[in-house]
């Protein structure tokens, strides 16, 4: 039987950044991205200086992978 550990979170905080980072990995999963290159990408952006007002192209179902950016 495998351990549960993603069901004791710690805290009230960390159990919900925990379902925030569930949330990004299903609906990459349901846009049709790799969870991993997806939260890589959109990391590297953001401590990149990726703009606030533009946070929205990083959003799962407008996210467009950097091998198919012009």
């Amino acid at each position: 039987m495998a351990a549960k550990n993603h069901l004791f979170a710690g805290s009230d905080g960390g159990a919900d950044r925990w379902a925030i980072v569930c949330s990004l990995i299903s609906t990459a999963k349901l846009n049709d991205h790799e969870p991993y290159a997806y939260l890589k990408d959109v990391l590297e952006r953001m401590t990149n200086g990726h703009p606030v007002s533009r946070l929205d192209e990083l959003l799962p179902w407008n996210w467009i992978p950097p091998a198919l950016q012009s």
